[in-house]
C-alpha cells in the first residue's frame, strides 16, 4: 500500500536535477529568442538591412544544427556532467561575444558560436532527463523542463527589452551571462558524474557510432517525426506578431498582452500535461493535443478582424495544444534509443529539428505574400500545411508508440 506515492515521489536530488536543468535551457531558448524583439533596435545601431539580420538570426540555427550532427559520435563517449559544462561554457563564451559586438561581422561570427555550442545543449539535457528518472515519470520532468520556453516569453524577453530600451542593445545579452554563469556553477559544484551509459559502449568509434544511430530502423522513425513535429511552431511564430497587427487588426501596443497571457497560459499547462502524460498515457496525450491544435490552427488561422480578447484567447487554447503535442511526444522519443546510443541519438535528434525548423520558416516565407498595407496573403495555406504535417505525426507517433512497447516486451 505504501509504494505507490513513494513510486511517485521525487528525491530532494532529483527536484534539484530538474530544477537545474529548466533553468538551463531558460538561459538557451532566452539566448536563442531575445535577438528577434531587439531587431528595432539593433539594426539602426549598427547599421545592417532587413535581409543581413535575418541571416543573423537563422545562423545560429544552421550552425547548432551542424554541430548536433558532428556532436552525435562522440556525444555517448563521456560523463554526460563533463559534456554538458564543456558545451554550456562555450554558448556562455559565444553571449559574451554578442554583448560585446560592434560591429555585423562581429555579431554574425559571435551567433555562429553561440549556435555551435548552445545547439547540442538540448539533447544532453533531454539525455541527462532519460538517464537519471524512469519512463513512467519522464512526462512531469519533460512538462516541467517544458516551461523554460513560456517562462523565457513571459520573464526573459520583457526584461530583456526593457534593459535595451534603458541601456542599449548589448545588455541583455550580458543579463543571460550572468545568469548563466551562476547556472554553470550549481551545474559544477552540485551535479554527480553521469557515466553509467560508458559500461554499456562497445563500439569506440565515433564515426561508426554516429552511422549506426542514422541507420537503426526505430531511430529512422523518430527522426522523420521529429522533422514533421517542428513544422508547427516554425510555420507560424515568424509571422504570427505581422499577422495580429495586419490581418486581425491588433495595435503593436497591444501585442506583448498577447505574449504574455499565451506565456503564463503554456507556463500553467506545461506541468499539468506533464503529469498527464504519466497518467492516462502519453500517447493518448499526443492524440488529444494534436485534435487541439488542428481545430485552433484551423481557426487561428482563417480569423479576420478580431477582439484582444478573443486572439487571447483562441492564442492560450492553441499553445496549450501546441505544449500537449510536445511535451509527450518528447517523453516518448527519450524511449527510441538503447542507453549506449542515448546520447547521439538525442544530438541527431536536436539538429534534425533544428534545421527542419529553419526549412519550415524559409517555406512559410514563400508561401505568405505580404502587401503594400502590410496585410499578409495566403496565411490559411500556411495553417492547412501545419495540420496536414499535424495528421501524418499522429500516425507515425502511433507506431513509434507501439516500437517502444514491442522493445519493453522483447
Amino acid at each position: 500500500m505504501h509504494s505507490q506515492p513513494e513510486k511517485d515521489v521525487f528525491t530532494g536530488y532529483q527536484k534539484f536535477v530538474i530544477a537545474i536543468l529548466a533553468f538551463l535551457q531558460f538561459t538557451i531558448i532566452l539566448d536563442f529568442m531575445i535577438l528577434s524583439p531587439l531587431g528595432a533596435i539593433l539594426m539602426p545601431a549598427l547599421n545592417v538591412t532587413t535581409s543581413q539580420f535575418g541571416l543573423v538570426v537563422s545562423v545560429y540555427a544552421f550552425s547548432a544544427g551542424a554541430s548536433g550532427l558532428l556532436a552525435a559520435g562522440f556525444a555517448d563517449r563521456f560523463d554526460r556532467k563533463k559534456l554538458l559544462l564543456f558545451f554550456y561554457s562555450g554558448f556562455v563564451f559565444g553571449t559574451l561575444l554578442c554583448g560585446i559586438a560592434t560591429s555585423y561581422e562581429f555579431l554574425l561570427a559571435a551567433r555562429m558560436i553561440t549556435g555551435i555550442f548552445g545547439g547540442v545543449i538540448g539533447s544532453i539535457v533531454f539525455a541527462i532527463t532519460t538517464d537519471l528518472f524512469p519512463f513512467e515519470k519522464r512526462g512531469r520532468v519533460m512538462g516541467v523542463i517544458q516551461t523554460a520556453f513560456a517562462v523565457s516569453q513571459i520573464l526573459g524577453i520583457p526584461i530583456g527589452l526593457y534593459l535595451s530600451n534603458h541601456l542599449n542593445w548589448h545588455a541583455p545579452f550580458l543579463m543571460i551571462v550572468a545568469v548563466s554563469v551562476l547556472v554553470g556553477f550549481l551545474i559544477w559544484y552540485y551535479l554527480k558524474p553521469i557515466d553509467g551509459h560508458l559500461a554499456k559502449r562497445v563500439d569506440k568509434n565515433p564515426f561508426h557510432h554516429l552511422y549506426a544511430t542514422l541507420t537503426i530502423p526505430r531511430h529512422i522513425q523518430g527522426f522523420a517525426a521529429t522533422a514533421l513535429l517542428a513544422t508547427g511552431g516554425y510555420m507560424l511564430m515568424p509571422f504570427g506578431s505581422a499577422y495580429s497587427v495586419h490581418n486581425l487588426g491588433i495595435s503593436v501596443e497591444q501585442l506583448p498582452f498577447v505574449y504574455l497571457v499565451t506565456g503564463i497560459g503554456s507556463m500553467i499547462a506545461g506541468p499539468i500535461v506533464g503529469r498527464l502524460s504519466d497518467k492516462v498515457g502519453k500517447l493518448k496525450v499526443f492524440f488529444a493535443g494534436s485534435v487541439l491544435s488542428v481545430i485552433m490552427v484551423l481557426i487561428y488561422t482563417n480569423l479576420g478582424h478580431t477582439t484582444l480578447p478573443m486572439l487571447i484567447l483562441i492564442s492560450v487554447i492553441m499553445f496549450v495544444g501546441i505544449s500537449s503535442r510536445m511535451i509527450p511526444s518528447q517523453a516518448l522519443m527519450t524511449a527510441v534509443p538503447k542507453p549506449e546510443n542515448r546520447g547521439s541519438f538525442m544530438s541527431v535528434n536536436s539538429s534534425i529539428q533544428q534545421v527542419s525548423g529553419g526549412i519550415a520558416s524559409l517555406i512559410a516565407g514563400l508561401i505568405v505574400i505580404q502587401n503594400q498595407d502590410g496585410y499578409l496573403e495566403r496565411f490559411n495555406v500556411i495553417g492547412y500545411v501545419v495540420i496536414g504535417a499535424a495528421v501524418i505525426t499522429m500516425f507515425m507517433m502511433y507506431r513509434i508508440d507501439r516500437t517502444i512497447k514491442n522493445q519493453a516486451q522483447a
